[in-house]
């Protein structure tokens, strides 16, 4: 069952101040009640292979990942709301770049309305979100960099969406420096995969790795490892991202090693 027939369940009716609550506590719907009869399905299979212990971790994932496409088209549709209009193309942006089936797109899109509409802030949400993924920073960067590709669909990131970026990744526990170079790992992605980066931008290689330019070379193998390991999509799919949005965590990932490779040959590392 697709990640986007299980958010349409569990957002309608709850969107800001009681999703996690709701999600957790199994609210009506077609499309959740499938998901639970799945989950409940798996656990008397699982059951009678004498592996019970395990099931709970299963439905805490998938509820992790139910969670993460939750928090997109939520978050995306504040977002939305901060450079004025809201429009379709919004939303067909909004499917281009989460690649969104026709089967999928109508509920995706009622999601995103009622998210539009509520007039509840972003930041209750966001704090939930955070309460989530807390101790998996690579998921929430990644979440952050959705967000950063939802702006950027009209063409430009105006300062008021900049600003709505800052906050959300300082209530996500990310400082003045990270959120840079988070901004500058999505900036990069988009320069190696698109050949042109978006309006404005400017890359820095040491940014991207989230390193000073005095860094040693010592620290920049280490950080590069770091990052490496955290931002490796296998890891993250562990950690709750779903798998449809692996491609996008795979430009991280190229984005950082790219990085590396530049300032590695800049200074003639081994």
């Amino acid at each position: 069952m697709a990640i986007w027939g299980k958010v349409i369940g569990v957002v309608i009716g709850f969107l800001v101040g009681q999703w996690i609550g709701a999600l957790l506590g199994g609210i009506a719907g077609h499309a959740l009640d499938q998901w639970l009869a799945e989950i409940k399905e798996r656990r008397r299979q699982r059951a009678m292979a004498g592996d019970a212990e395990f099931i709970d971790l299963d439905l805490i994932l998938e509820t992790r990942r139910v969670a993460f496409a939750t928090a997109i088209v939520t978050l995306a549709a504040k977002l939305a709301k901060v450079d004025g209009q809201v429009n379709r193309n919004e939303i067909i942006a909004f499917r281009r770049i989460f690649d969104i089936s026709d089967a999928d797109v109508g509920d995706v899109a009622a999601v995103y309305n009622e998210a539009k509409q509520s007039p509840d802030g972003f930041e209750p949400f966001a704090r939930q979100v955070a309460a989530v993924f807390g101790t998996e920073r690579a998921v929430l960067e990644e979440l952050l960099c959705g967000l950063f590709e939802v702006a950027v669909a009209d063409g430009a990131i105006d300062e008021n969406e900049l600003r709505f970026l800052r906050e959300v990744a300082s209530i996500f526990g990310f400082g003045p420096f990270q959120f840079e170079a988070i901004r500058a790992r999505y900036m990069f992605s988009w320069d190696a995969h698109r050949r042109a980066p978006p309006p404005g931008a400017t890359i820095d290689h040491y940014t991207v790795l989230g390193l000073e330019r005095a860094a040693t070379d010592e620290e920049v193998k280490r950080t590069w490892r770091a990052l490496v390991r955290e931002h490796h999509p296998d890891r993250l799919v562990a950690q709750g991202l779903p798998q449809e949005f692996v491609e996008k965590a795979n430009q991280r990932l190229a984005a950082i090693n790219a990085a590396y490779d530049r300032i590695a040959s800049e200074r003639g590392m081994r």
